[in-house]
């Protein structure tokens, strides 16, 4: 007669699987992805483009960062620190300069016939493919936070509150007079190496 083997409980096995595994995942970090919140452009079929008038080289703010991590803005070398007053001072135009945007008066709501800038301006960045990744964010959120910084100033201006406390109808208004507009061309090699 064959000789019988122990039976083995293996019922606690599956509960101790299952608390480690839950242990692992309740003591287990996640890495929060961070990256950059834009809004593509709607396709559009290339047939049905229609020929746009050029836009004059006043109303496109450039940027340029090299492989060396550096950056000229509007053809003059510039720190990263500086770029986010001189985004300001592109957006806003105070002094009216030949060569900042031009402006144009337009309704908006809540606050009646505004002077804006023309639909045209826009933030052209554009980063050679030896940019380091941390300079093209630092870049990113400089030009990000002017555009957070006038938003916020003005609603503080007229509604006594941070634009981010305002109602949708109120944010809107803000952001037709400071729209979010910034083209990224897609990376070059420039030069050597």
């Amino acid at each position: 007669m064959p000789r019988k083997l122990p039976e083995y409980n293996a019922a606690s096995l599956a509960d101790i699987a299952f608390m480690l595994l839950i242990f692992f995942l309740v003591t287990t970090t996640m890495d929060i992805d961070s990256g950059l919140e834009r809004r593509l452009p709607q396709w559009v079929d290339p047939s049905e483009i229609d020929e746009t008038p050029p836009i004059k080289e006043r109303n496109i703010f450039v940027v340029l960062v090299n492989r060396d991590d550096r950056l000229l803005v509007e053809g003059e070398p510039t720190r990263i620190d500086d770029l986010k007053a001189k985004t300001k001072e592109f957006l806003t135009n105070p002094l009216d300069k030949d060569n900042l945007p031009e402006k144009t008066v337009k309704e908006i709501d809540f606050f009646g016939p505004t002077e804006i800038l023309t639909g045209s301006a826009v933030i052209s960045l554009r980063n050679d493919v030896g940019t380091s990744y941390g300079t093209y964010i630092r870049v990113q959120n400089e030009l990000v936070a002017a555009i957070n910084e006038l938003r916020d100033e003005l609603a503080v201006q007229k509604f006594g509150k941070p634009f981010n406390d305002l109602d949708a109808d109120r944010q809107d208004a803000i952001k037709e007079i400071y729209p979010q507009k910034i083209s990224e061309a897609e990376p070059k090699k420039i030069g050597g190496k």
